[in-house]
C-alpha cells in the first residue's frame, strides 16, 4: 500500500464531494488542552458549518458547555491518556457509540509528545472516512491526511498554532483565533452571592491566586505562595482570593491562613462557570501552569504564570501575561523520551523558583496596562472595615 499523502489538496477534492457535516474532534486530555484546541474547532465549524462532537476526558468535558463551537459531547478516559479512571474495557462500547453516529471526519489533536495513532485506529475501526492528525510515524491507512510531525526536533509551535495548522490541512480557518469562553448571563449573580460571604462587594477589585496543580512537578512551594501573598497585599491593598477545586481546599486554606488578613479561600465554593466569571472580574491572576491560565487568557484577564519547564507550548495565548519559569527537579522529570529531549536542549540551565518579589513586580507591570484599573486602596480599606 502506498504511503498516505501529507498534502491538503487531494483532501479538498474529497470535501467537495463529501461535505463535512458531522465532525468528531478528539482531544482526550485535560480542560486546559481542550480550551487551547477550541480556536481550531471553531475554525472547522465556521468554515464547513459542521456539527461538532467533542470526544474528551471527564476532566476535559467540564469546559465543553462554555465552548460555543461544540454541539455534542462524548466523554471517555481513554487508556492511552494517563487519566486515573482510564480502562481498556471502555473501548468496545465507545467504538460502537462512535460508529452509530456516522461521522464524516475525525480530527485528532495531540501534544507533540503524544502519539495520535491509538485514536486514529479507533476512528479507522468505526468507519470514519476522513481521519486527520499529526504523526511522527508513517500511519499508512490509519490516516487519510497525515501531517508529518516536525515537533519538537525541527520547531516548536504554541499548542493553539499547532492545532490550527492541523485543521488548515482541511482548508479550515478562522478570523479571530483567540481563546474564548461563553457564560450564562445569570452566573455572575450567583458568583456575587458567594463572594459576599467573604466580604467582596460587586465593585471590589481583587487578585486571584491559584496554587493547585495536577502534577507534583508543577508545584510552587506553599511557603513562597504565602510570602508572595503578603507582599501583594501590602503593595496593592486588594483582597486575595485563593482558588481551587474541592480537592484543593486544604492547600488553598493553608495559603490563605498563612497570608492572613485580606486573604480568603474560595476553593470548592464555585462551579466552573462561576470560576470563569471570577477570573473575568479579577484585576490579575497568579497561577501555576494549569487550566486557570487558559481561562484567564480566554477572558483577557492579566495572568502571571509560575511556569514549570515541562512543555513550552502551553503559555497563555494572545492575552496579557508574564511567564516566570522554574526548573523541574530531576526526580520528577518525565520518562517520555521526547519530553526529555526538549528538557536537555531547551532547559539546560537550572532556574530556581521565582522569587515572590518578582511575582509582585510582574503583577505591577500587568496592572499598568490592565483592562480595568483596580479600585483605590482607600476604598478597599473602607469596605473591609464596614464589613467587619
Amino acid at each position: 500500500m502506498p504511503p498516505i499523502t501529507s498534502l491538503a489538496k487531494p483532501l479538498q477534492n474529497m470535501i467537495e464531494h463529501q461535505p463535512l457535516r458531522h465532525i468528531l474532534c478528539i482531544r482526550a486530555d485535560n480542560m486546559g488542552d481542550v480550551i487551547m484546541s477550541s480556536p481550531a474547532i471553531r475554525a472547522l465549524k465556521q468554515t464547513f458549518g459542521s456539527r461538532i462532537t467533542l470526544l474528551t476526558s471527564q476532566a476535559g468535558a467540564l469546559v465543553a458547555p462554555y465552548l460555543d463551537c461544540v454541539d455534542g459531547l462524548i466523554t471517555a478516559d481513554l487508556p492511552w491518556t494517563g487519566h486515573a479512571g482510564a480502562t481498556d474495557c471502555v473501548l468496545p462500547a465507545l467504538a460502537g457509540e462512535i460508529a452509530a453516529m456516522r461521522f464524516d471526519a475525525a480530527i485528532i489533536f495531540t501534544v507533540y509528545s503524544q502519539s495520535a495513532l491509538p485514536a486514529a485506529l479507533l476512528a479507522y475501526m468505526t468507519g470514519i472516512p476522513v481521519r486527520v492528525a499529526h504523526a511522527r510515524e508513517n500511519p499508512y491507512a490509519l490516516l487519510t491526511t497525515w501531517l508529518p510531525d516536525q515537533e519538537p526536533y525541527e520547531q516548536i509551535s504554541h499548542q493553539v498554532e499547532r492545532d490550527l495548522n492541523l485543521v488548515q490541512a482541511l482548508g479550515a480557518g478562522v478570523a479571530d483565533d483567540r481563546l474564548s469562553l461563553s457564560l450564562d448571563p445569570n452566573i455572575p449573580a450567583g458568583l456575587q452571592r458567594k463572594l459576599s460571604s467573604v466580604f467582596i462587594a460587586s465593585d471590589t477589585s481583587y487578585i486571584v491566586l491559584h496554587p493547585g496543580v495536577s502534577e507534583e512537578k508543577r508545584k510552587y512551594p506553599v511557603e513562597l505562595w504565602v510570602k508572595a501573598g503578603r507582599l501583594l497585599a501590602a503593595k496593592f491593598g486588594l483582597p486575595l482570593l485563593i482558588s481551587g477545586a474541592s480537592s484543593e481546599k486544604v492547600l488553598a486554606e493553608s495559603v490563605a491562613a498563612g497570608i492572613g488578613a485580606g486573604a480568603w479561600s474560595v476553593a470548592g465554593m464555585l462551579s466552573l462557570g462561576e470560576f470563569i466569571a471570577l477570573t473575568d472580574k479579577a484585576a490579575c491572576v497568579v497561577s501555576v501552569n494549569t487550566s486557570t491560565i487558559h481561562i484567564a487568557a480566554a477572558v483577557q484577564t492579566p495572568v502571571v504564570v509560575l511556569y514549570a519547564q515541562t512543555n513550552p507550548q502551553h503559555t497563555p495565548w494572545k492575552s496579557p501575561h508574564e511567564v516566570l519559569p522554574f526548573s523541574v527537579p530531576d526526580h520528577l522529570q518525565s520518562r517520555n523520551v521526547i519530553v526529555r529531549h526538549v528538557a536537555r536542549n531547551l532547559y539546560r540551565d537550572e532556574i530556581p523558583y521565582p522569587d515572590p518579589v518578582e511575582i509582585v513586580k510582574a503583577v505591577e507591570r500587568l496592572l499598568l496596562t490592565s483592562k480595568a484599573a483596580p479600585r483605590p486602596l482607600a476604598e478597599q480599606v473602607r469596605y473591609r472595615r464596614a464589613c467587619l
